[in-house]
């Protein structure tokens, strides 16, 4: 079945066993007492049964919901193994887990797979949160095998599921081991209930019950004594010394004869086991162990032998560790220990067979229309040509389903001698390394996908190039050329970016608008880096219309972040917040507030507030920003918000702070096809001429070969602004009259330049530095002309940052100002923010015992607890499943809240508070 795009949806029978709650023999073994627990905890959001391999987790959540009654409670399953880790794998399977409980439609499951794919998943998330509120009934979404998830985008989305459940739906996670979730803020809230080994294993009474009654073994009371204390308990364990058993004559020396750790008790009583089977049967369990899941098809076709079906079925009847995975008995697997002991035999005595039963198994999937289970077994028999083919096929389609890891690590497994021959392959190579900003290594690959395309004659494929997808292959010059201007920006190469941005929009057709996007979006990136700013919106606007007719609407929405920061150039601060606030209100009527574009969006709103003055505003933006992004972090987030956060304590006068954040910033950024228009070395570089440190700050200009008669480029304003700061700052401690008007010189310049750019913002900063230049020199009037021209231009934006940046030097001037009548009521309200500035920095200890004006929130209080206990930042961000950054960045406003300097200080003033 297609979806809406055209998209294949997996609606196989085979889906169903990722689906199905499996059972097996030991839930014959009433578990009344583990029942009630959980009963008792189905109020909590989160179900937590962990425990090793072997101890009845799933048989027991199983059997717990099967308990329940259809009008009590409804349920839905999803099984998970390693290939899971894929997002896009992920959330179809989960999409389909609801669906086939019938608590969502199947448009609504259609939709979220959609919007999943396209964009961040918290806004698909909280859509199909609300679709779910509309279900009447309560509801438990169980996870099965969670320890197979290792991916952190998926473990952070499933910390944001469970933070916003609706009151009817409840998440069972069962797993090897504890997941990585906030489980101790769930535990503190009362919002997680909890199974571990010690509550699983079997009593003596389960004990004897399940080898009496369920493996018809009739044990005297010592040799169940016995027994259990070997196996303290252990499902497996048992089940497999029951099987041993069987038969046997001296069962109490047997007992007597088997100890050690549970591994060893599996690797010893499954070789008892196997002893005790026919040729036909063991021959059968070692060939289909190479199956993760198996059916009577895929097994007859796998071992050249008929009857599978029924060979299954006996299996299952004589209590063999066989599951099975839907309610029609057609897919089974085997327990994951007798799996993995039948796996290490398998290898020692049929080495040689193993890649023949992987490449029929690998058949039987390919024509049964299962290509991922048909690449897996491919690539275990090292069958890395058939494999090529699969993973070749395979790349349209996940280029739209956004499941480019999944498609990344079967390339990984390929070796270099087959990728190299398949253009289809390095082409998508050559995209995976450009997104993750290795450009170099991106555009090898680009190189060599054009070397192959060299050799095929007249559009013909040639002996020395394979391909398997051909319409994919005649894409490939536009695609190509798409990948050269993603490449080309990203290396700052403005006019190869706009050359191979036309070409493959001329290459493209009009309609494909999936791969007319990204041309589309480096041509806008290659006009802003030129300071072409109008042209550069108008381009952004375009791409982002190509987003939304590809379907990918959040986007095209979340794109506007890039619009806003033009006109915060351009000096439009009050268009640019409202177009991001316009933005977050076409987030929610998508269905919902996207966390991720939310949080992206409050940044851009809190830096527009932060020009008008407005710290207080600005700080509780920041604040709410970070709330959201905690949840769903992501480098381009952690590398903007800490930039816009060491602005914010830039302004408020806490340099340190403010030094440390750009520091971090610098640690975390990627390389990107974004501009760099405001470098972190040279923010670094204002705080060292505001901290004093003037050596430092020259030394980072003459590193970057700056110099008073370097000529203004859009791309080096920010810098060369920068170095006209350091040099009026050095000629405070030595006066030098032909440097100051070298500086003054480079400024007329650089004003020039970004007047005729319509770069107000900068023509602001630029004015307001003339004036400085100009009182150094002892040109009063002139500097008075420069701040006037300066304020007549902010005024009508309430532009204030750009003069409160200037200090007390341009405080002083604006004193002046008023006092000859010169631009008085906007000269009062910048002055009324210094003011303000210095009335908000704490004084004394004294003040901070006062009332808070600034409470904390919830979190810091929950961190400052935790810092009055010991923790360091790295526990406390351990404690609470949250970043070291932001662990710091919750230390640090704690700290400016109580006006401490010190952990020390803070928890004396706090407890003083009554705050702990």
């Amino acid at each position: 079945m297609a979806d809406s795009e055209g998209h294949e949806r997996d609606t196989s029978p085979l889906l169903e066993t990722k689906l199905f709650a499996p059972q097996w023999r030991s839930s014959l073994v009433p578990r009344q007492r583990l029942i009630e627990r959980l009963d008792k905890g189905a109020r909590c959001k989160l179900t937590l049964i962990s425990a090793p391999a072997g101890f009845g987790k799933t048989t027991l959540t199983s059997e717990w919901l099967s308990t329940e009654s259809d009008d009590q409670r409804r349920s839905g399953w999803l099984s998970l193994d390693d290939r899971d880790n894929d997002p896009g794998v992920f959330w179809s399977y989960f999409a389909a887990a609801l669906q086939r409980a019938n608590v969502i439609s199947d448009t609504n499951a259609t939709s979220f797979i959609r919007a999943s794919k396209h964009t961040s998943i918290e806004p698909a998330l909280t859509t199909l949160i609300n679709d779910i509120s509309k279900f009447e009934q309560d509801f438990t979404l169980v996870f099965d095998d969670y320890h197979s998830i290792e991916a952190d985008a998926i473990h952070s989305a499933i910390s944001f599921l469970i933070d916003h459940l609706p009151p009817q739906m409840r998440i069972a996670i069962v797993s090897r081991e504890r997941p990585p979730l906030q489980l101790g803020l769930l535990r503190g809230r009362g919002e997680l209930s909890e199974l571990g080994p010690a509550d699983l294993r079997f009593t003596s009474s389960e004990a004897s019950t399940f080898l009496g009654d369920v493996m018809g073994l009739q044990l005297s009371e010592d040799d169940l004594s016995h027994l259990e204390a070997r196996t303290e308990g252990w499902i497996a364990g048992l089940q497999l010394a029951a099987l041993s058993m069987q038969g046997r004559e001296d069962v109490s020396g047997f007992i007597r004869a088997f100890a050690g750790h549970n591994r060893h008790i599996v690797d010893y009583l499954a070789e008892e086991v196997l002893q005790l089977q026919d040729d036909e049967v063991r021959s059968f369990l070692l060939q289909t162990s190479v199956l993760d899941r198996m059916s009577g098809p895929l097994c007859d076709a796998t071992t050249e032998l008929p009857g599978s079906k029924e060979m299954l079925q006996r299996l299952e009847r004589g209590n063999f560790f066989l599951i099975p995975l839907d309610d029609r008995r057609e897919w089974y697997r085997y327990h994951h220990l007798f799996s993995d002991v039948l796996r290490a035999r398998a290898a020692e005595e049929i080495p040689d067979r193993l890649p023949a039963l992987h490449n029929r198994a690998s058949d039987w999937y390919e024509s049964n229309g299962y290509r991922p289970d048909a690449i897996h077994h491919a690539l275990a028999a090292r069958n890395f040509e058939r494999a090529a083919v699969l993973v070749d096929l395979a790349w349209r389609n996940v280029r739209w389903s956004n499941e480019e890891e999944t498609w990344a690590g079967w390339l990984n497994s390929l070796p270099e001698s087959v990728i190299e021959s398949r253009p289809i392959l390095t082409m998508g190579n050559a995209w995976t390394l450009l997104f993750s900003g290795e450009f170099e290594a991106g555009a090898a690959r680009l190189r060599e996908t054009e070397s192959l395309i060299r050799k095929a004659d007249a559009g013909q494929i040639s002996s020395d190039t394979h391909v398997a997808d051909e319409a994919e292959y005649l894409r490939l010059p536009a695609v190509i050329e798409s990948a050269w201007a993603f490449y080309s920006q990203g290396v700052g190469d403005s006019e190869a970016t706009q050359m191979h941005a036309k070409r493959a929009l001329d290459l493209l057709p009009e309609e494909d608008h999936f791969e007319r996007a990204i041309p589309s979006a480096m041509v806008a990136l290659s006009q802003l880096a030129a300071g072409n700013l109008d042209t550069a919106y108008e381009l952004v606007a375009h791409s982002t219309e190509h987003m939304r007719k590809s379907g990918n609407e959040s986007a095209a929405i979340t794109a506007s972040i890039l619009l806003g920061e033009i006109r915060m150039i351009q000096g439009r601060i009050r268009e640019a917040i409202s177009l991001y606030k316009e933005s977050i209100r076409a987030l929610e009527r998508l269905g919902g507030t996207s966390e991720r574009g939310t949080a992206d969006m409050l940044l851009g709103v809190a830096e527009s507030i932060l020009e008008q003055g407005d710290i207080g505003e600005a700080r509780r933006l920041f604040a709410r920003s970070a709330d959201l992004g905690e949840h769903a972090a992501w480098e381009a987030y952690e590398f903007r918000s800490r930039m816009i956060d060491g602005r914010l304590h830039e302004y408020e006068g806490d340099l340190n702070t403010a030094l440390t954040l750009y520091e971090d910033a610098e640690r975390v950024a990627t390389p990107s096809v974004m501009p760099d228009i405001r470098p972190v070395a040279a923010m670094k570089a204002r705080i060292w001429v505001k901290q004093g440190r003037l050596a430092e700050a020259e030394q980072w200009a003459n590193k970057q070969k700056l110099s008073v008669e370097s000529e203004p480029t859009y791309l080096r304003e920010y810098e060369l602004i920068t170095l006209a700061i350091i040099l009026i700052a050095h000629n405070s401690t030595r006066r030098d009259d032909q440097l100051l008007l070298d500086v003054i010189g480079l400024l007329e310049r650089l004003l020039a330049a970004a007047k005729q750019g319509g770069r107000t913002g900068a023509v602001i900063e630029i004015l307001v530095q003339l004036s400085l230049a100009e009182s150094a020199r002892a040109e009063t009037d002139k500097a008075l002309q420069h701040l006037e021209s300066a304020m007549t231009i902010a005024e009508p934006e309430s532009s204030v940052r750009p003069f409160v940046a200037g200090g007390d030097d341009v405080r002083d001037l604006l004193r002046l100002a008023m006092k000859r009548g010169i631009s008085t009521s906007y000269a009062k309200h910048l002055l009324s923010y210094f003011d303000g500035a210095q009335a908000s920095k704490p004084t004394s200890l004294a003040a901070s015992h006062a009332s808070l004006p600034d409470p904390l929130t919830v979190r810091e209080t929950e961190v400052l607890k935790l810092v009055a206990s010991g923790l360091t930042n790295q526990e406390i961000a351990d404690q609470l499943f949250i970043s070291l950054y932001t662990a710091k960045r919750h230390v640090a406003n704690i700290f400016s809240k109580l006006g401490s300097s010190h952990r020390t200080q803070a928890v004396k003033m706090a407890d003083d508070l009554n705050l702990l």
